[in-house]
């Protein structure tokens, strides 16, 4: 999947959760982030904190790759 901004970003990682079947109560005790950080990156809010939302991008297998265009 293309990432092109904050909500399909946030459809990938709700995807991925979801192919896991891990509820966002599941990862909030798992990680320590707050329930409402992870709906809110799900949601694609553009000021989730990037450090925390690379956690959660880990914790669920994903890899998040950046190239070059071109």
């Amino acid at each position: 999947m293309k990432i092109i901004d904050p909500k399909s970003l946030g459809k990938a990682i709700r995807e991925r959760r979801k192919e896991l079947h891990y509820t966002q109560a599941y990862l909030s005790e798992f990680t320590g982030l707050s329930i409402s950080f992870i709906s809110d990156l799900e949601r694609g809010k553009a000021t989730a904190e990037i450090g925390k939302a690379l956690q959660i991008i880990n914790l669920l297998g994903m890899d998040l790759l950046v190239e070059k265009r071109g």
